[in-house]
């Protein structure tokens, strides 16, 4: 069987997503859980139970709408809630909650329909950013998931500039590169608004996020916002396509990946296929570019 998990977790303490020797991490955390609450013995250094993630998240970056997938034989997970009388899946959700830590929450566990893939059948991601640049609307409760800023952000700068980033585009100037990878993205949304309660909300949407994109894209336009560059600066630095220091990358604290979006069931495996497809096709670009 696959699993859906639908996960929210307050990104602090967790040196990101994906497992490193030494190193608490969120798929570290859960996967240990799963092994335990499933009774699945670990085979050598390997995990008891592998999860597959819809968008790996930085360190310190946080999550309300992560999405995830493992696959279990369907006997181990009938026989893992003993003698409860809720579902299997509704017991392994009571389970996890109560052996992972209160920074790490799992929402709900379903049996994921066919074709479906955490990550390559995703759609797009929805990630917001929260700031607030006024004294009379910081609160010390709200310090771990909200950026504070001492200057006032100009909210119609740092739109129009948005605009410029918004499409199919090279974002090399915003990622920090990874060997062999594109940074070729799909930029759908990158809107700025202020909230009745003075929090400043950007909503970035994409099919997907190269390393420190989100927080590069914010970094630049708050600049752009607090007027130390003009609205153009942010479409000179995207066709330059190369990473620099002069774009500053947005603390961690004030990300949260809010949605992961999902086409029906029937065309799942589908957008997988041409997840793939685009993937290869993209990769096979960017090789060529390197070695022009």
């Amino acid at each position: 069987m696959r699993i859906r998990i639908d996960l929210a977790y307050d990104g602090t303490a967790f040196h990101g997503w994906a497992t490193q020797p030494g190193l608490r991490t969120v798929q570290g955390e859960l996967q240990e859980a799963l092994g335990t609450a499933l009774r699945v013995k670990r085979t050598g250094e390997r995990a008891q139970v592998w999860v597959t993630v819809a968008g790996r998240t930085d360190s310190g970056v946080h999550a309300r709408g992560q999405v995830a997938h493992f696959d279990i034989d369907a006997e181990i997970l009938e026989s893992s809630r003993g003698r409860s009388e809720q579902t299997p899946l509704e017991a392994l959700v009571r389970r996890l909650n109560g052996i992972l830590p209160a920074d790490l929450r799992v929402r709900r566990a379903t049996e994921a329909p066919e074709g479906f893939n955490a990550r390559f059948s995703a759609l797009s991601r929805r990630y917001v950013y929260r700031i607030v640049d006024d004294p009379a609307f910081v609160d010390p409760l709200q310090r771990l998931a909200v950026l504070y800023r001492t200057r006032p952000l100009d909210l119609s700068a740092m739109n129009v500039a948005s605009a410029d980033l918004v499409g199919l585009n090279d974002f090399a100037s915003f990622c920090k590169p990874r060997e062999g990878a594109t940074t070729i993205r799909n930029l759908r949304q990158l809107t700025w608004d202020r909230r009745d309660d003075g929090i400043i909300e950007a909503t970035v949407v994409a099919d997907a996020f190269c390393h420190s994109m989100v927080r590069s894209l914010v970094g630049c336009l708050m600049v752009i916002g607090e007027g130390r560059k003009d609205v153009a600066w942010a479409k000179v630095s995207l066709a330059a396509r190369t990473r620099t220091s002069s774009i500053p990358i947005a603390p961690a604290n004030g990300l949260t990946l809010e949605e992961v979006a999902y086409p029906p069931d029937d065309m799942l495996a589908a957008q997988h296929e041409r997840t793939m497809n685009r993937r290869t096709e993209s990769d096979l670009e960017a090789n060529d570019r390197d070695r022009d």
